[in-house]
């Protein structure tokens, strides 16, 4: 099971940022040999709904913790894309709920 720690610094930039967004989504992430890049920073558009669940997610506070099954597939379709742009990652739950790229 891999840990938060073991992660490389982009990814790890990443599960935060979809920790804070809570529900919403990622545009046009770009990959580097299957890594995020921040330069330029992608559109993080964050979801809010009225009377429901619209702070971040409570591990966004941990220093530690293990990494959901979503958050693995997610980096395995890095590895294979390895470089180019991510259209857009729906983020339900702070977790990577679906994905869309270009072919």
């Amino acid at each position: 099971m891999t840990q938060y720690h073991q992660l490389p610094p982009g990814r790890k930039t990443l599960v935060r940022q979809m920790q804070e967004i809570n529900f919403g989504r990622i545009e046009r992430l770009r990959l580097h040999e299957g890594e995020p890049v921040f330069d330029p920073p992608p559109k993080l558009v964050r979801e809010v709904k009225f009377g429901g669940e619209n702070g971040p997610r409570p591990e966004s506070k941990d220093s530690d913790f293990a990494i959901k099954s979503q958050v693995v597939d997610l980096f395995h379709q890095f590895d294979r894309i390895s470089n180019g742009e991510i259209n857009l990652i729906e983020i339900k739950h702070g977790l990577p709920f679906r994905m869309l790229l270009e072919k």
